[in-house]
This record gives structure tokens, sequence and C-alpha cells, in this order.
């Protein structure tokens, strides 16, 4: 089998699969990204896998309405891939099977340079205008125009949607956000987790060095852990319930795993969202015991988890985080917020606690109660771990899908 893998960030989603199929010696495998990011997210090469590298677009400006940026964008993204495309044709080589994340336009072309090739692509999200996150938080309101930029935004996902023989989306709620005509060709797959790397461990330790401080499962630890610190992943109601929180229990150590930038939503005019909330509370609260970590090597940020009392996880409804199922196979007792697709996966009282998105009161009632009630809890912490190792699990589940899905189209 000849197989192609596309994303602008790769790996991406495909890491495992990649790894998977470079091992096998009846595979040709290719993978496709910018040539920028392949050099940061490759430090080594995977045995048996050659990369194949496109230079970034520059930043365009619509030639005509602001609106159509997103989609000039896309284009001039898919004309920039097509080329690359185009060499590896003339190269000889004819893809299979080509597995894509069709957000940024790279396949809008695709077909018409490999027409044979099955193309699957990785469905993660469609726009809409009421149902989900825009306009979820009214703090931070879409404006009349920004419902014409989401219009125009689903443009070449329609293309994408046309142009595919299947798709894959990781979540049932994800897969229902795209049109009705298109959903029975969506399989739900999750990515996966590796339960065997990310497990419990009674006798994980996180050390600060700058404080001199060293946290175990013996002392009381609420994590929180977002790509960036953003209100998309409720940082904003995390950081306003803190006061309380750290008023109720006066030994919480909190940390804070997360960078400064945005990776969904808007700017702020100035700063970032970590100064202006900070801002807001930092005078009732005790500094001390409020620990930003910034973004942590994988080893490290698997050992926050595994020393976790409590766990939040906030978010608009919107794509689920890697990290949210990575905090439930580590054992947390994850408090999330009753918003999709956490629903999908977290039972209120079964394999964790919801809370609404928008209640520091509850919020901070949950975490006491995962303070106060640690044999309850317990039973919820194993209940979260089966639930990914029953559901989500690597190797055993999500990868053993997806090659049937990748390995049916081929053959």
């Amino acid at each position: 089998m000849r197989l192609l893998l596309i994303h602008q960030n790769l790996p991406g989603q495909y890491r495992h699969l990649l790894t998977h199929y470079g091992q096998q010696p009846d595979c040709q495998v290719v993978g496709l990204g910018e040539m920028r990011r392949l050099r940061e997210n490759f430090r080594k090469p995977i045995p048996g896998v050659r990369l194949v590298g496109y230079e970034t677009p520059p930043t365009t400006k619509a030639t005509t309405l602001p609106t159509l940026r997103t989609t000039e964008a896309a284009v001039q993204r898919g004309q920039t891939v097509l080329k690359v495309l185009l060499s590896l044709k003339k190269a000889g080589f004819y893809p299979d099977v080509v597995y894509a994340h069709p957000g940024w336009g790279e396949t809008l072309f695709l077909k018409d340079v490999f027409p044979k090739a099955t193309l699957l692509h990785f469905c993660e999200f469609y726009y809409h205008t009421t149902g989900q996150d825009f306009n979820f938080d009214p703090e931070f309101p879409n404006s009349a125009d920004d419902v014409l930029r989401l219009r125009i935004r689903n443009l070449h996902h329609l293309m994408a949607l046309e142009q595919a023989d299947i798709g894959i989306a990781p979540t049932v709620w994800q897969q229902t956000r795209f049109p009705l005509a298109y959903q029975p060709k969506i399989a739900v797959v999750h990515d996966g987790v590796d339960t065997q790397v990310v497990t419990p461990d009674p006798q994980a330790f996180v050390q600060l060095p700058q404080k001199q401080l060293r946290l175990t499962k013996k002392d009381e630890v609420i994590t929180f852990v977002s790509r960036n610190l953003e209100p998309y992943r409720g940082f904003h109601m995390f950081m306003r319930a803190l006061p309380d929180l750290l008023k109720n229990r006066p030994k919480a150590h909190v940390i804070i795993v997360g960078g400064n930038d945005v990776s969904y939503g808007r700017r702020l005019a100035k700063g970032t969202y970590r100064e202006a909330f900070l801002e807001e509370v930092g005078s009732r609260i005790d500094a001390t015991r409020v620990h930003f970590v910034g973004k942590l090597p994988y080893a490290t940020f698997l050992r926050v988890l595994q020393v976790s009392t409590a766990h939040v996880y906030l978010t608009y409804p919107f794509v689920l985080s890697w990290s949210m199922m990575e905090a439930m196979a580590a054992g947390c007792l994850v408090i999330g917020s009753k918003t999709p697709p956490v629903e999908e996966v977290i039972t209120h009282e079964e394999n964790g606690l919801l809370v609404d998105f928008f209640s520091t009161e509850q919020l901070v009632e949950a975490v006491q109660r995962a303070c106060e009630e640690p044999t309850r809890m317990q039973a919820l912490r194993e209940r979260a771990r089966r639930t990914i190792v029953d559901r989500y699990d690597l190797k055993t589940v999500c990868l053993p899908r997806q090659r049937d899905l990748i390995e049916f189209q081929a053959s």
C-alpha cells in the first residue's frame, strides 16, 4: 500500500499511524506538511517514513472582501501543495490512500492530481453560528460581520466533504456538526490515548525548582491544563474561582499548565489573558500557592496529572482536548464543564463531576468535594480510567479502527 498523510502541522493526529505504517515492509509512506513545522516536530526521523515539506504561504489579505480571507488563504495553500503533489507524481509516487486534515485547504486540488486515490479526511470541526462555540460566551460576543465570516469559512470545508471518499471524526458530537447529507460517510473514531504510557502512579512527584517545592499524591493539588490559557478553555472562569478555592482549601496548591498565546478565539488588544485575569483576581489569591508552569515536556505533564487531587477541564462546545482524555487515563478526578463533547465522555457522579461552565460556585463546590471525599472520588477515578481503556485506548481500540478504515479503502 502507498499511503500519503497530509497535515500542515504534521504529525498532528497521525503520529501513531506514521509509526505503524512506517514499520510495514509492504508500505510506502509519505508524510506531507509545512517545512518549518517538520523541522520543529521531527527532531528524529520516523523509520520507514519519507517526509516532504512545502514552504509556508505568505499571509493573505483578501483581495476583495474581508469575509473571503480564510477562503483565499485555503486556496493559496492548496495551490502551494499542488506543486508538491505534482512533483511526487512526476517522481512516480501514486498513493492508494490519502489521509488528510482539510482544515487549511491542502487537499483542495488533490483529486485533480491523484483522481484514483481514496481520500480520507479528518473531520475535526464544521462551523455554525448556533449550538456550539460561536456566541456561547456572552462576555466575548460576536458581531454581525463575524457571522458572515463564519458562514464563508465553511466554503473550503464543503469542497473537502464533496471530494472525500470517507471521513473520520473523533467524537459523535463533532460528527453531528457536519451537514446531514455528509454524516453517513463520516466514521467516529477517536485519535486514541496510549493507556500503557498514561497511567496512574502513586509514587509520582512534581518538583517546582523556582519555589523549591515538591508535590506528591499526599498533597492537595488542583490542576488546570490548556495548550494556551484562553477563554475557549474556560481559563477566565477558573481564575475567577481561585480566590474561593484557595480560601476554602488553605493547604492546596494550584498548577496551571499552558502557554500565553491564543489557540482559539480573539486575542486581546493588549497583553495576554493570563495578565488580564491575574490583574482581575491577583490581589485576592495567595500567589505562593498558584504555579504557572507554562508548556511542559510530556513526561513532566504526565506527572502533573498523576499528582492531581482535582483536575479542572472547562471548554466551550468545541473540539475535545487530548489533555482531558489523558487526565482520565492518568486516574484524575476530572471536573468538567457541562458542554459537548465533554458530556459524551464524562457522566456526572459516575466517572467524573460536571459543572456549569459559567458557575464558579459549582466549580468551587466540586473541587471541595474532590478534596474532602477521597474514598468516594477514588471510585470515580478508577471508572474514569476504565472509560478511556475500554473506549479510547490507542492500541486496542482506536488505532485498529483507523487501520481498518484505511486498509479497507486500499483493498
